[in-house]
C-alpha cells in the first residue's frame, strides 16, 4: 500500500523559510521520480518541482525557481522541499506526489498547509 505523509508546513512570515518532508512507504522509492504540487486558494492544483530517482534531474516551476530546493534521501525513503524567501502567494496545501502525474489522487499524500503572512 502506497503511503505518503507530508509534514513541516505551518505559518511563516514573508521572506521566511520552511522545510517540508514526505515520508514514504509501500513502493520502491529509490526507483521512482517524485514531485511536489500545491493547491493555491482560488486556483487549481499546480506543479512545483520534480526530482529523478537518483536526483540526476531536477526541475522547478518558474514561480519557485531560485527559492525552493527539492531533494531526497533514498535510504530514508523521504522527499524534501526547502522553501526560502517565502511569499504570500506561496500559501497553499503542499502535496508530495509519487511520480509525475500530480492529478492522480492515489499518488498524493494528504497534504500539509503552508501559510505565508505577516
Amino acid at each position: 500500500q502506497v503511503q505518503l505523509v507530508e509534514s513541516g508546513g505551518g505559518l511563516a512570515q514573508p521572506g521566511g523559510s520552511l522545510r517540508l518532508s514526505c515520508a514514504t512507504s509501500g513502493f520502491e522509492f529509490g526507483d521512482t521520480y517524485m514531485s511536489w504540487a500545491r493547491q493555491v486558494p482560488g486556483k487549481g492544483l499546480e506543479w512545483v518541482s520534480m526530482i529523478g530517482a537518483a536526483s540526476s534531474i531536477i526541475r522547478y516551476s518558474d514561480a519557485v525557481e531560485g527559492r525552493f530546493t527539492i531533494s531526497r534521501d533514498n535510504l530514508r525513503n523521504t522527499l524534501y522541499l526547502e522553501m526560502n524567501d517565502l511569499k504570500p502567494e506561496d500559501t497553499g496545501v503542499y502535496y508530495c506526489v509519487k511520480g509525475l502525474k500530480i492529478t492522480d489522487r492515489s499518488s498524493r499524500g494528504q497534504g500539509t498547509q503552508v501559510t505565508v503572512s505577516s
